[in-house]
């Protein structure tokens, strides 16, 4: 089975059109959509109502930065401080063109940050790419494989 994509987005229209990207892009994995950072780190951490998700990181975390409860950049922080979530690819994908967050992004340990284009085209092929890149493309370190095994 297919690593997950774990989408934390707050703003509905981002994530109704980065939805929409990724089915076009024809990934195959499936999608956790979580709208806050707290509930991000509660599926990562499997507490509260992810408590009883099967154990394993997602492929990739296409994370926004600006999020209610916990924002972007402590949810970073908590990755990269955190053993068995390090390796994690994180993808800030935030409307910030702010260099401030893209440095701090950055000195936190993220994998790539990409500024949400404006253009609904444009969008949808950078949500694509990024799909493709991070969930087929990227070779994971070892030991944290593409594929779980589902539980039986």
């Amino acid at each position: 089975m297919l690593k997950p994509i774990l989408l934390v987005e707050d703003n509905p229209n981002d994530l109704e059109l980065t939805l929409i990207a990724l089915s076009k892009s024809q990934l195959a994995n499936q999608v956790i959509i979580v709208r806050d950072g707290a509930e991000a780190l509660d599926y990562l951490h499997r507490r509260g109502e992810y408590a009883s998700r099967p154990a394993g990181n997602p492929a990739v975390v296409l994370l926004d930065l600006k999020l209610p409860k916990v924002d972007g950049l402590e949810v970073l922080r908590e990755i990269r401080t955190t053993a068995g979530l390090r390796p994690l690819p994180v993808v800030m994908l935030t409307s910030s063109r702010e260099e401030q967050d893209l440095v701090r992004s950055y000195e936190l340990g993220v994998n790539a940050y990409v500024v949400k284009p404006v253009d609904f085209t444009e969008f949808v092929r950078a949500i694509a790419d990024l799909g493709i890149f991070w969930a087929v493309l990227n070779e994971p370190p070892p030991g944290s494989q593409r594929y779980v095994k589902p539980n039986k």
